[in-house]
């Protein structure tokens, strides 16, 4: 019998709100706990009744969704914006479309790159966030800005530099902006005309729309052409259409948000440094790393809070509470885990 030409098993990709995974490991019901696990917020936008027929029609793909978005983002044009089935789907088929060479990843980023990138023939190297000068041997760059988890982020002047390095190698920069929606100002999206810089941004964290599975690229029209013939037709189905048409065109929800995400945001790093943790925040998450994570996720596992670990470094990051009675619960465990974790060395012991 012939040997079969067995490939290595794919890397395993952990994601935040994997609560039935939790529910398992620790025994509580599914329906009883407090998910900070991701980076959504907690107060999404509240989409309109959904016409009868966007779900009896294919998605009509001359609407207004690209225009929209262009407007939104503020990129140069419609020629600039597609949309996808979410930003994943961007990062699962970018890799396979660009010449194979060296990718650089940060070390702490999130998962999806690194396997996306390596399945497809790149060689995949740490990227040092901070640098200005990018190393000789890098093609392509991956980042999020901020990024996710470690909430990190990179100037415009930089992420500009960056292109203007990696476009003179025949490289590409892909700047990830999922969390950008909060701050705005950041993006690069005015300049995504320029060859070689890809964006992409997410309907889902920002407004809170995870289930749409809605996202966009932003990039010059050549790659625009080239991902949807790739990606192929309906990408996005049309009650998601109308959901982001409305998120979009609501001004007035858009701008209260950003202020209480800024609030909540600065409320959920205090209530970390408050027990001595040091804290990189963004409006929608708060990451640190200390030799207490492990022990603190386990111990707040066991409570029903649950929070996504990082072990290279041991970190955890947590997302936003949703209501008053959630603020409290986290304060009140957070102020109990960090006790018995400091003064008896057990994350499971009670105070």
């Amino acid at each position: 019998m012939a040997e079969r030409n067995l490939q290595p098993a794919p890397r395993t990709i952990v994601h935040g709100g994997n609560l039935h995974e939790a529910a398992r490991r620790y025994g509580i019901a599914y329906e009883a706990w407090l998910d900070l696990s991701t980076g959504i917020n907690p107060h999404g936008y509240s989409v309109p009744p959904v016409p009868a027929d966007a779900w009896r029609r294919l998605p009509d793909e001359g609407d207004a969704l690209a225009g929209c978005a262009a407007r939104y983002y503020g990129a140069p044009g419609v020629e600039n914006v597609l949309p996808v089935a979410g930003s994943q789907a961007a990062i699962r088929a970018l890799p396979a479309l660009l010449p194979r060479a060296s990718a650089g990843v940060a070390p702490l980023a999130y998962g999806e790159y690194a396997p996306a990138f390596e399945r497809n023939g790149h060689r995949v190297m740490p990227l040092d966030i901070g640098r200005a000068a990018l190393p000789a041997d890098l093609t392509h760059v991956i980042v999020a800005n901020p990024n996710n988890p470690t909430a990190e982020r990179s100037s415009t002047a930089q992420l500009l530099g960056w292109h203007a390095q990696l476009a003179a190698r025949g490289g590409t920069l892909i700047v990830d902006e999922a969390f950008a929606d909060a701050t705005p100002a950041e993006s690069l999206a005015p300049h995504v005309h320029r060859r070689g810089l890809v964006v992409l941004r997410s309907v889902g964290k920002f407004f809170g729309l995870a289930g749409v599975r809605a996202g966009f690229v932003l990039a010059e029209p050549r790659w625009i052409d080239i991902l949807r013939d790739t990606l192929g037709a309906w990408t996005v189905g049309g009650p998601s259409r109308h959901a982001v048409l409305a998120a979009f065109a609501d001004r007035d929800w858009q701008h209260a948000m950003r202020s209480r995400l800024a609030d909540d945001g600065a409320r959920l790093a205090d209530l970390l440094r408050e027990q001595r943790f040091t804290v990189h925040a963004t409006p929608l998450f708060a990451w640190t790393a200390d030799s207490r994570a492990h022990a603190l996720h386990e111990a707040l596992a066991r409570r029903g809070i649950w929070t996504r670990y990082f072990a290279a470094p041991s970190s955890v990051r947590f997302g936003l509470p949703a209501s008053e009675a959630e603020w409290t619960c986290l304060a009140v465990a957070l102020r109990e885990c960090v006790e018995a974790i400091e003064n008896t060395g057990n994350p499971h012991a009670q105070s």
